[in-house]
């Protein structure tokens, strides 16, 4: 199961790099992160799990919510090509977003950072050759969270305005109730996962002790003593990897263009029409 999630996470992850509507970033983004969850409960972990649900709970309504803000502020517009320079007109929007982005990459001490490491962690306790493919499978996906994360932010926020002279014209700030929803949002993403840590994985939490049996009840000790330089590895590498956007964007663009199964999800649609939706078709028309 755990191989399975950790997959999962890796493919949304990749198949959110070269997508431009954003709404389907962040769709993907959820997969991704239920691809961690998946990979937690896999190795028995279901505390981490719930916990990185909880968090995720907060940051992902925030960043759809921000993008909705976005959307009807441009008339409908979701193409991020077509956006740029919102941040000197919807600030708040962007304030918040950028909350929500650095709590999905991971950012230190943000809602994401204690729930999404946790889980690396006790994959990488294991010292096994499974454990340890694992944590590097999904540290490079955290790497790739950072990255879409941030294009998505630049593209919208603080690349040069690309929208038509109409559609500009009628970009306007959020309502006064919009505005309170993404600030608890806001609020929740930042100190969630400080102020539940203890609930769900601290030393010592028995959070499923009378619902599941759990194979080791000292993984949470025994995490807490690995290297610093396995802790704060997916940290680091998704906040490094968020510098030289346009550069990186580029070099995106010309890797997507190679390998094309990553701008056409990996196939799946193509598979999915080939070996369900059309033989049912077929069958359909055939049959009756």
């Amino acid at each position: 199961m755990s191989i399975f999630g950790i997959l999962t996470a890796f493919f949304a992850a990749t198949a959110a790099l070269v997508q431009y509507d954003i709404k389907k970033v962040i769709a993907y983004s959820t997969c991704s992160q239920l691809g961690y969850m998946l990979f937690a409960a896999g190795l028995q972990q279901y505390s981490a799990s719930l916990f990185h649900l909880f968090n995720h709970a907060f940051f992902k309504a925030l960043l759809f919510l921000a993008a909705g803000s976005v959307i009807h502020a441009l008339v409908n517009e979701q193409d991020a090509r077509r956006m740029g320079g919102l941040g000197d007109i919807l600030i708040f929007v962007f304030m918040v977003s950028s909350i929500g982005t650095m709590a999905l990459a991971g950012s230190t001490f943000l809602a994401g950072f204690y729930s999404k490491d946790v889980i690396l962690e006790v994959a990488a306790f294991s010292y096994s050759v499974n454990g340890l493919f694992l944590y590097w499978i999904g540290t490079l996906t955290a790497v790739f969270t950072g990255i879409y994360s941030s294009d998505v932010l630049d593209d919208i926020f603080a690349e040069e305005p690309t929208t038509s002279r109409e559609t500009a014209a009628t970009v306007h700030n959020s309502s006064a109730l919009e505005i309170l929803v993404l600030t608890f949002l806001a609020v929740l993403s930042v100190l969630s996962g400080y102020l539940c840590r203890d609930l769900f994985v601290g030393l010592g939490s028995d959070f499923f002790s009378n619902t599941l049996a759990v194979v080791d009840q000292n993984v949470w000790t025994s995490a807490e003593f690995l290297p610093v330089t396995i802790k704060l590895l997916p940290t680091i590498r998704s906040l490094l990897v968020s510098f030289e956007i346009d550069r990186r964007e580029e070099q995106i663009f010309e890797f997507s263009q190679t390998l094309h199964f990553m701008s056409h999800k990996w196939y799946f649609d193509s598979l999915q029409n080939l070996l369900v939706v059309f033989p049912t078709l077929k069958f359909a028309y055939t049959s009756f």
